[in-house]
């Protein structure tokens, strides 16, 4: 058999679809809450996520044209960016070749404009010498991003990393000082200076900046498997070293104001690589 075969089904605003050579159906979203498959779960909306088990006989997934990676018991995670299109279309490919086509649909979400009063680079940094130390910086960045572990935090519910009021969220839309900004991409909590914060799900540390970024401050990064990875900004020390395998409600390090931050606070940023492709997701999505 190949091809897709389609089954709509009225009640619910489902879209049911029998996957060929698969056995176990799946459905497919047209509303938040719909029922997924029970090996499934998800918050499927901008700056959310998939999680599952891809269905027996699967042999290759690709969302929206990218192949996506499987682990060895066919779980695969998707993320949505903030600015995620209303519709996402996964591939499930079976043994034989033969393709099934999932449309998920993305919930959009409105977002709030934040005025900051601080520029929109630090203050004193030459434009020739930010953008160098800048060039530098980006580039462990992305080197960080790039590597993969063996982790299983992406199969976790998350905690919390730090306490305090949530004083920024993602998504925002920030305009320094009369400039605007890239939207902001992660979740802040405002704490003390030296608050303990702590992994929100096993990872493995992939950057560990002890000399202050000029905008991430001390900057910790970690690696939660399947592309999926955790980034600490501002923070005024670290308890973990790059290379070091951490558990869930580890202590990773303190609270701080290093870089540009107007005040304590741990901005915690989550970010989803698949390919050349990263997609910002919400924290908030992501706790349990």
């Amino acid at each position: 058999m190949t091809g897709l075969t389609r089954r709509a089904l009225v009640a619910g605003g489902m879209a049911a679809l029998a996957l060929p050579g698969l056995g176990t159906p799946v459905r497919a979203l047209a509303q938040v809450g719909a029922a997924l498959p029970p090996d499934w779960a998800a918050r499927l909306s901008q700056g959310g996520w998939l999680r599952g088990v891809a269905p027996a006989g699967a042999a290759a997934l690709a969302l929206d044209g990218v192949p996506l990676p499987l682990a060895s018991d066919r779980g695969f995670l998707i993320g949505f960016d903030r600015d995620a299109q209303a519709t996402s279309m996964l591939a499930i490919t079976d043994s034989a070749g033969a393709v099934s086509q999932v449309p998920l649909s993305v919930a959009p979400r409105d977002w709030q404009i934040e005025r900051v009063d601080a520029p929109l680079r630090p203050p004193g940094v030459p434009d020739a010498e930010f953008l160098a130390r800048r060039a530098t910086e980006r580039a462990q960045i992305d080197a960080a991003r790039a590597q993969r572990t063996t982790a299983q935090g992406w199969r976790q519910a998350m905690v919390r990393p730090a306490p305090g009021r949530f004083s920024g969220r993602f998504g925002a839309q920030r305009i320094y000082r009369g400039q605007p900004g890239a939207y902001h991409g992660g979740l802040d909590m405002a704490s003390p200076t030296g608050t303990p914060f702590v992994a929100p799900a096993d990872g493995v540390v992939v950057l560990a900046a002890e000399a202050p970024f000029t905008l991430e401050g001390r900057l910790l990064m970690l690696d939660h498997g399947m592309g999926l990875g955790s980034a600490f900004l501002h923070c005024s020390s670290h308890l973990a070293r790059v290379g070091e395998a951490v558990s869930r409600g580890q202590p990773l390090g303190t609270v701080g104001m290093t870089g540009r931050a107007t005040g304590p606070h741990l901005h915690w940023a989550l970010a989803w690589q698949m390919g050349t492709v990263m997609r910002r997701l919400d924290p908030l999505l992501f706790l349990g």
